[in-house]
């Protein structure tokens, strides 16, 4: 989100999540003031390989509840920003991992312990949407408990797959682990500016 009109238009919808990106080599980067919105979206900021210092700032001056880290940043870090969120209210840590074809999820097992969800994302080129998809067949073999958002190139046209995932993890009795859907780019008039009739819409059909 980017423009403050724009934020009390989607605000309606009352997502669960509502992201801000304070990463300057974007065109969706955030810089205006975000108005009031109801208690139960949370306000979420996304970093870049940002520093503990940059992030509290950010936090701090626009009252996030959740960080959502794009880009290297380590287990180590994600802990230090946990230990740091625990004198705070209600912070929330999503560490972003990008998928292709392929995916070690070995490498969630450091994070375990220092982050509240992961997000499995579209790898590109550069940072920002790609508006593609990824294999999320192997969502399937998801081996771990810590609860997940789904990204990359979602629209309206991925509404059966979205269904089709949410199943398989009912069948698994664990449907608690898919926990989320992270839209952005497909919902779009310009970078930054969502359609709420569309988001509506979409969101409309995932509840049917």
């Amino acid at each position: 989100m980017k423009q403050p009109k724009n934020i009390s238009e989607v605000a309606e919808l009352q997502p669960d999540y509502m992201g801000f990106i304070f990463y300057e080599k974007t065109p969706r980067y955030f810089e205006a003031e975000i108005p009031q919105l109801s208690p139960g979206i949370k306000k979420t900021g996304v970093f870049v390989n940002a520093s503990v210092d940059y992030i509290l700032e950010k936090v701090k001056k626009n009252k996030l509840q959740t960080v959502q880290l794009h880009g290297g940043e380590s287990a180590e870090f994600c802990q230090e920003l946990k230990i740091i969120f625990a004198g705070m209210d209600r912070m929330e840590i999503i560490k972003v991992f990008s998928v292709k074809e392929e995916f070690d999820f070995s490498e969630l097992q450091e994070f375990e312990e220092s982050v509240d969800y992961f997000l499995f994302d579209t790898k590109g080129k550069t940072k920002g949407g790609t508006g593609e998809t990824f294999n999320w067949e192997l969502l399937k073999d998801y081996p771990s408990s810590t609860p997940f958002f789904l990204s990359g190139g979602i629209g309206p046209e991925e509404v059966d797959d979205i269904k089709k995932l949410q199943k398989h993890f009912e069948q698994q009795g664990k449907p608690e682990v898919f926990y989320a859907v992270d839209v952005n780019s497909k919902f779009e008039l310009e970078p930054g500016m969502k359609d709420p009739n569309l988001l509506q819409k979409f969101s409309e059909k995932l509840k049917k």
